[in-house]
Parts: structure tokens; C-alpha cells; sequence
């Protein structure tokens, strides 16, 4: 009966953790739509927060991050924000998505592959 009980409240943690993420991603959306991109930012923080265990959301999180990034004009971080889609996640939907904002950024002068942050390795 207590192995029960404890699978029961395991169950319904796992369930609350993904209820709460669809919640804040949910509310991300709608926050984009009303062109509220500082709330959406917040919603996504929530969302990385509850989704560490499930990193198959983070592409959808970065590609509604990086059309929030261009709405604010920063074009450099958006194009990061598709570059790093593209590294990370290039076989999902998402990635296509972002190969086309980077295209369009590109075309109106906004991005270049070029302005990309190179890492260096920190002095000893």
C-alpha cells in the first residue's frame, strides 16, 4: 500500500512539473501575441526552470526567445539565439525555422554569420 501511495504522489509531481511548464509556455505565447516581450522572457525563464528534464522544449523556447529578441531590434542576439537552434537541435522543426530567420536577417542587412561572438580561451 505504500509503495502505492508513493508512486501516486511521484505520478502527480511529474504531472504538476509539466502542467506548469505548458502554463508559462502557453502564457509566453499569448504574451507574444499582445507584443509584450518582456513578459514573454519571464514566461520563458519559467519555462527553462520546470523543462530541465524534458530538453525536447528547449528549441521551441529559443525560437519564440529569438523572435522576441528581433521585435526588441536586437538583431545580433536573435541571430545567436537561430545559430545556436541550428547547432544544437539541427534535425528538428525548429531548426528549420531558424535557418529561415537567419536567411531573412541576412537579406535586410540586420545579421551576418561574421558578427557571431568567438569564443577564447580565458588567460591562466
Amino acid at each position: 500500500m505504500r509503495i502505492l501511495i508513493v508512486l501516486a504522489v511521484a505520478a502527480s509531481v511529474v504531472g504538476c512539473t509539466r502542467w506548469s511548464m505548458d502554463q508559462h509556455l502557453n502564457e509566453a505565447y499569448v504574451q507574444y501575441n499582445e507584443g509584450n516581450c518582456d513578459r514573454v522572457m519571464l514566461e520563458l525563464s519559467q519555462v527553462d526552470r520546470t523543462s530541465r528534464a524534458r530538453p525536447y522544449v528547449q528549441p521551441e523556447v529559443s525560437m519564440l526567445r529569438g523572435q522576441c529578441l528581433e521585435r526588441q531590434n536586437l538583431f545580433l542576439d536573435a541571430g545567436q539565439t537561430y545559430e545556436f537552434i541550428l547547432n544544437q537541435y539541427p534535425y528538428s522543426e525548429y531548426a528549420y525555422r531558424a535557418r529561415a530567420r537567419l536567411q531573412t536577417l541576412q537579406q535586410l542587412g540586420h545579421y551576418h554569420s561574421a558578427d557571431a561572438a568567438q569564443p577564447h580561451p580565458a588567460p591562466l
